[in-house]
């Protein structure tokens, strides 16, 4: 049975404007599709409801700002930017970029612009994914996807324009950092989409489709998500480290950290596609076995897929140990992406 504040933090995620919270210990999430529980590691108790409620509004507000037609043949493309940029989903990526900033000394506002440009580009690859060339979705965050409610050609250009809007716009709009951290920042968003990111990975998770257990090794799909998700999660901590004013090993620990949590993160969506409904998912549910996708609880389990993501978890907080109580909301952020539900 889903708890009430289980059902507050998923629908407070999916939409902008939510009532506050009563106050929960971080590890305390629970929901009817439960994939694991972190075992509590502190007695101090971080309110992530609160937390998230408070970053959500900031971010909706810079992402709705950040596209905007200023003529008339502009007008079709911006829509189409915006229709996905605007379409819901957990700003994990901005958040976890705010919340690592802050946790060296850093403030929103020199976070900000970098957290719309994480978005951009994950909403670009989201956009690319669901075309019929790829993995042909007619459904994200439970509204049709942007290629069956513009076309598949306003939908392609559509997220390469926002795939270049958003190095302009954390170039751009970067205030009060030194200029050779920006740079820094540009330079991981951009490794982030190519053949060592999001595109590598793509590839490579293509060609693994149909493919036997026997010829797809564990070490292959780690391949694959850490370079198709565990990239961008990866660049999002960091780059929010380096604008808050981290020591390059500091920014180590953030990378371990983050790689991660990005690993469970793939984990959890494997096993999601495998326990959870279309309507929970807000996309089609079982696509992986539909198309013979390579996943963990194809090589691994149900189970073992579960203690795997446990692990990674477990391995990532220990990662931000030297940090104390300033990691509490990257802690806490860790738990949430294994007990998710959607």
């Amino acid at each position: 049975m889903v708890s009430r504040q289980h059902a507050l933090i998923i629908a407070f995620l999916a939409f902008p404007m939510i009532s506050a919270f009563n106050p929960i210990p971080a590890n305390s999430f629970s929901c009817g599709r439960t994939l694991l529980r972190a075992e509590p590691e502190t007695a101090t108790k971080f309110d992530l409801e609160a937390y998230l409620l408070d970053k959500k509004g900031p971010i909706e507000e810079a992402l709705k700002a950040s596209v905007n037609s200023i003529e008339p043949q502009t007008d079709k493309i911006c829509e189409s930017m915006l229709y996905s940029l605007m379409a819901g989903g957990k700003r994990i990526r901005p958040v976890l970029c705010l919340a690592s900033a802050e946790m060296f000394g850093g403030t929103a506002e020199q976070a900000m612009p970098t957290a719309v440009a994480l978005e951009m580009i994950h909403t670009m690859s989201l956009i690319h994914d669901d075309l019929p060339s790829m993995d042909n979705d007619d459904l994200r965050r439970g509204k049709p996807t942007n290629h069956v409610v513009y076309g598949e050609e306003v939908a392609i250009l559509a997220g390469d324009a926002l795939l270049s809007e958003s190095f302009k716009h954390a170039a751009l709009y970067t205030k009060n950092v030194d200029p050779e951290r920006v740079l820094d920042v540009i330079v991981r968003l951009g490794k982030s989409v190519g053949p060592k990111g999001l595109a590598g990975g793509q590839v490579m998770d293509l060609e693994c489709e149909g493919k036997s257990p026997d010829e797809v090794t564990l070490d292959d799909l780690k391949w694959i998500h850490v370079h198709k998700t565990a990239t961008l999660l990866q660049v999002a901590v960091a780059s929010g480290a380096i604008l808050g004013g981290a020591t390059p090993e500091e920014v180590k620990a953030c990378e371990k950290f983050a790689l991660n949590i990005g690993l469970a993160f793939q984990v959890a969506d494997d096993i999601l596609d495998v326990t959870a409904s279309t309507e929970d998912l807000g996309k089609t549910a079982g696509k992986d076995e539909d198309t013979d996708k390579t996943t963990y609880p194809k090589l691994m389990g149900l189970d073992g897929a579960k203690a795997e993501a446990k692990r990674l978890i477990e391995e990532a907080k220990a990662s931000l140990e030297p940090f104390g109580e300033r990691a509490a909301p990257l802690l806490a952020i860790a738990d949430y992406i294994i007990d998710r539900k959607n």
